[in-house]
């Protein structure tokens, strides 16, 4: 579980630094999908299909949230 958190994280990092250029729905989905993603794996212990599901929907969340 360590290396697949460590893993998204990387991941995150790598993904946030091509941000420079997305509107503000881009990146909330982005960011959705990341944390979606991060609090689907530690719910789930590390599945790869809860990391999966966490993505989709955080995803799909933060397309939807308005500023």
């Amino acid at each position: 579980m360590k290396k697949l958190t460590i893993g998204l994280a990387i991941v995150a990092a790598v993904s946030f630094s091509g941000c420079a250029n997305m509107n503000a729905q881009q990146r909330n989905t982005a960011i959705g999908a990341a944390v979606g993603g991060v609090a689907g794996s530690i719910l789930t212990g590390g599945s790869s299909i809860g990391t999966v599901g966490g993505a989709a929907v955080g995803g799909v969340i933060g397309n939807q949230v308005k500023h």
